[in-house]
């Protein structure tokens, strides 16, 4: 098997039906062979229904698979386990995607083994218009709030930062090579912990791997009103900041954690103080919002230190 594409989904039935029809679109070569995995994720509503009746519509196109255990990182580690594919790809359940982008996403990683991974363009469904509070000079700050945004330009080429788990695709070798997805991360019953998918990239990225930007392979996400919050915004940085410290210190021996512990209050208190400041002499209205953003980040970060 060439490709697997892996859709992770808890409880989104009719949005995740629609994701799959584009996904049924995808034009590629005959050569290629390719299957879509629904991940279920301990679902309640008619999710498995939904993916069965495209297993049997498409017999051999779409398979899917159980996961009981709740968490975003958990249910890909299944889809990574349990695919066929040479080559896996990742997208979400309420998505669109073009026809064109599984085989564009791909393309590269087919063609040239220097690429372990790429990412493509995320784009909103209808037409977004930011809300005056919200900063428009670096759009790829608030892309993952509102649902894996990520848009670099039309120029294809190396990315140097990790793309979201909303268009993504890395050689299936990578994960035996380096790892799964770290189950400490990511979206959980009652949380909004993140960067599960953006730290394995980079985890690429660190060890030397080459990453590819393909602005070709489309992926449409709708934007929904409940995200254009402040207050969405700053519960999901404040979870950014818990993910954060997960991931630097999550990893680390004993001895090497507790020097960390006793060094990192200082640092992160006098960032704490700086961010503060700012948000607070800032006069513009946006700029002042991102950085009470980056302020309950902080706070975040800091929690989950003492807490761990």
């Amino acid at each position: 098997m060439d490709i697997t594409v892996i859709v992770c989904t808890h409880n989104r039935g009719e949005s995740l039906s629609q994701t799959l029809d584009s996904l049924a679109a995808s034009s590629l070569p005959s050569s290629c062979s390719w299957e879509v995995l629904v991940v279920d994720n301990d679902s309640s509503d008619c999710t498995r229904d939904v993916a069965n009746a495209f297993c049997a519509r498409s017999a051999g196109r779409f398979r899917y698979v159980f996961e009981r255990h709740p968490g975003l990182s958990t249910a890909r580690n299944s889809g990574v386990r349990a695919a066929l594919g040479e080559i896996l790809a990742f997208t979400d359940d309420d998505v669109t995607v073009d026809p064109a982008w599984l085989r564009n996403l791909t393309a590269r990683l087919k063609e040239d083994k220097q690429w372990a991974g790429a990412g493509g363009r995320t784009l909103p469904t209808q037409p977004f218009s930011p809300p005056e509070w919200l900063s428009q000079e670096q759009p790829v700050q608030w892309g993952g709030v509102l649902g894996g945004l990520f848009d670099l330009g039309d120029k294809a080429g190396s990315l140097s930062i990790a793309p979201y788990g909303t268009n993504m695709a890395f050689r299936k070798e990578m994960f035996e090579k380096y790892g799964e997805f770290r189950s400490d991360l990511g979206r959980g019953p009652g949380n909004l912990m993140s960067c599960e998918d953006t730290e394995f990239g980079q985890r690429l990225l660190e060890a030397g791997e080459h990453l590819h930007y393909e602005p070709s392979a489309l992926v449409y996400h709708p934007i929904l009103a409940s995200r254009v919050q402040k207050a969405y915004f700053l519960d999901w940085w404040f979870n950014y900041g818990r993910s954060k410290a997960r991931e630097k210190y999550g990893t680390v021996g004993r001895a090497e954690r507790i020097r960390m512990y006793l060094e990192t209050p200082a640092i992160v208190g006098a960032r704490l103080f700086v961010r503060t400041l700012r948000w607070m002499r800032c006069l513009n209205r946006a700029q002042r919002f991102s950085f009470k953003c980056r302020v309950w980040a902080t706070m975040g970060q800091v929690l989950e230190i003492y807490r761990r």
